[in-house]
């Protein structure tokens, strides 16, 4: 039976009768995961390239008045990733899809969100155009890196939240020398919350970075020595950061270093500086689809599909979203 409601008289239909998932090629074992979570399969579509390079997709079964759900991470190849999304989104569209939802969870080109220098461009702002123009009716994601990327939209955007798959690990693994450490000033607010959740003191590492990746440790607001330290940030890219900041508190006398993010980028040197760190464990969601040679043995990866299915059916049965936290 079609969902619908009734208004003056008219039957007018609020989306499919049938819901629909797809993947892109980014992160196909997350894709199916959360199928496996709704009890449904993947639908079938075939996402390849021309010779010349152009990305090519076919969607291999009807599609008219359902409810589509496209997953896809803009992660590396951002671009490639990203067209692949934008076509499937089109394609879904002029296949007369009711309602097509895109399930990024992880939004690439999210940090270039404001012009930090004369003559830069606001890219988050771009992606934002160019989903609402391929016909995206909404955007579930998660921890976008800077809150104000919702309001580059015109089309409801939901920013799932990573950290309590995080809590629920760290919950039975705590004593009275844990601390939560921000790894610079931009993620206090994102450490404080994880601080507060599991009831535990918290410290920053203040520092200020003199070019793009380039990072320098200035000191530590808070006491560390003797204590096991928790570095909380919502994505690990080249890894400096995390890294110097795990470097900085072993110099202040902390006796165990752990990490954790949502998205792990890894690129360039990153895989390469963590095995050489001190971080003794780093725990990260699978938003982001990890080679195997990037897999350190110190690297355990938390599942979000039960978080992103539960939100998929929130959307689908128009329930609110926050109610998948209680």
């Amino acid at each position: 039976m079609r969902v619908s409601e009734y208004c003056g008289g008219n039957i007018v239909i609020t989306h499919g009768n049938e819901i629909k998932l797809f993947a892109g090629n980014s992160n196909l074992p997350l894709a199916r995961a959360i199928a496996a979570k709704l009890n449904t399969e993947l639908g079938e579509v075939e996402v390849s390239k021309f010779s010349d390079g152009e990305t090519s997709v076919h969607i291999g079964e009807t599609v008219r008045g359902r409810d589509l759900f496209i997953i896809q991470s803009t992660s590396a190849p951002v671009n490639d990733n990203l067209m692949e999304l934008l076509i499937m989104i089109d394609a879904a569209k002029r296949a007369s899809a009711g309602r097509v939802t895109a399930v990024m969870p992880y939004f690439g080109y999210a940090r270039q969100d404001r012009k930090a220098r004369s003559r830069d461009p606001i890219t988050a702002k771009l992606v934002a155009d160019l989903l609402t123009s391929a016909g995206a009716d909404r955007v579930l994601t998660m921890d976008l890196h800077a809150a104000q990327i919702q309001g580059f939209f015109n089309i409801p955007v939901d920013n799932l939240l990573g950290g309590p798959t995080l809590y629920n690990y760290y919950a039975d693994r705590l004593d009275d020398n844990f601390i939560v450490v921000s790894p610079d000033v931009g993620s206090v607010n994102r450490s404080r919350k994880v601080a507060e959740r599991l009831g535990c003191p918290m410290a920053i590492i203040d520092k200020r970075r003199p070019r793009a990746n380039v990072m320098e440790v200035m000191n530590i607001i808070g006491n560390v020595e003797g204590k096991k330290c928790l570095l909380v940030d919502d994505m690990i890219d080249t890894a400096g950061t995390i890294v110097q900041g795990a470097e900085a508190l072993v110099q202040a006398g902390a006796k165990e270093i752990k990490a954790c993010c949502t998205h792990a980028v890894l690129s360039g040197p990153a895989v390469e500086r963590l095995e050489k760190s001190p971080i003794d464990e780093l725990v990260m969601l699978d938003t982001i689809l990890l080679p195997p040679e990037k897999r350190l043995p110190k690297i355990k990866i938390l599942s979000t599909a039960d978080i992103f299915a539960a939100a998929i059916e929130n959307v689908y049965l128009d329930r609110p979203i926050s109610k998948i936290y209680d």
